[in-house]
């Protein structure tokens, strides 16, 4: 395969969990809540997701599984922030390193356990092009899941009544109470949504992507997830397009590795994360432009009645 193609498709690979779990976490901002849980809710769907790929072999189970897990684990957070008014923050902190005692304590039993042989995708008709077919049509169905979420996502947004109502909720939520709309059951909606999309994104690392169970296998994926959504300034075709970068940002390193390039691994193994901070603090110098597109609620707390 040639070299170029083999680097955009293991891009598109890497990049899907970041994809998965930032549109997720978008629909959750979307809505006024912050949820830094995200790196416990993708190890949790990520043991979740093996522990039944492995018992029943079914990987379509081991991703409701994921799903549910985190779903689930979200639940609990968003019944914190938005019935008991406890901090956003604070909470998911606390949901992250849960998610992540929780998956490794789970997971002792698996960690010498792996899947059998993964099936082989290709898109009929399309695999067998020059270069695009090995770069583009050879994914598993996941990877076009995503995309079609992403795209599914901006309809949702920007083309649908629900969609307008759920940013709206995040925007002002007293006034979209004041026009009778239960804040809290769509906020709560939108976390759950997030949490499931979270999951998946674990899943899909341990069942499809690598697929083997490791404690903190995540590696700190889900808070790159969390700087994507402001990078991308909460536009879902802009997390599809950050998350792609970012997943070749992370290859880039095995591939300069296997040229032989005479760099330190410790250094290339931080890429990833020091295009993190960089887009993160080149971002922040202007912040008329990301004050333009945050939702005016995020992180603050709803008192019905108040």
């Amino acid at each position: 395969m040639d070299a170029l193609a083999l680097l955009v498709a293991s891009s598109i690979d890497a990049g899907t969990a970041l994809a998965l779990a930032s549109l997720g976490l978008l629909i959750n901002e979307r809505a006024g809540v912050i949820n830094l849980g995200a790196e416990g809710l993708m190890l949790l769907g990520a043991i979740a997701g093996f522990a039944t790929a492995f018992a029943t072999g079914s990987d379509l189970l081991a991703f409701l599984s994921g799903a549910a897990s985190g779903a689930l684990l979200a639940g609990f957070l968003g019944w914190l922030v938005i019935w008991l008014n406890t901090n956003q923050y604070a909470t998911g902190l606390a949901s992250s390193l849960f998610g992540s005692g929780l998956s490794a304590f789970v997971g002792i039993g698996y960690t010498q356990e792996q899947l059998g042989a993964r099936a082989h995708f290709e898109l009929p008709g399309l695999a067998q092009l020059p270069w695009l077919g090995p770069a583009l049509f050879r994914h598993h169905p996941l990877v076009y899941g995503a995309l079609a979420l992403a795209l599914g996502l901006s309809w949702f947004l920007y083309r649908s009544r629900a969609g307008l109502i759920l940013r709206a909720v995040g925007e002002s939520p007293e006034a979209a109470h004041a026009l009778g709309y239960p804040v809290r059951r769509i906020r709560l909606c939108a976390v759950l949504f997030g949490g499931a999309c979270s999951g998946l994104a674990g899943a899909y690392l341990s069942v499809v992507y690598t697929p083997l169970w490791v404690e903190g296998m995540t590696a700190g994926k889900g808070w790159i997830a969390l700087a994507l959504t402001t990078f991308a300034t909460w536009q879902p075709s802009r997390v599809l397009l950050g998350a792609y970068l970012f997943g070749g940002v992370t290859m880039l390193q095995l591939h300069l590795q296997g040229e032989g390039v005479t760099i330190p691994v410790q250094l290339l193994t931080t890429l990833p994360y020091l295009a993190t901070v960089l887009v993160l603090v080149l971002i922040s110098r202007n912040v008329t432009w990301i004050r333009a597109h945050l939702p005016a609620s995020l992180g603050k707390p709803f008192h019905p009645g108040a």
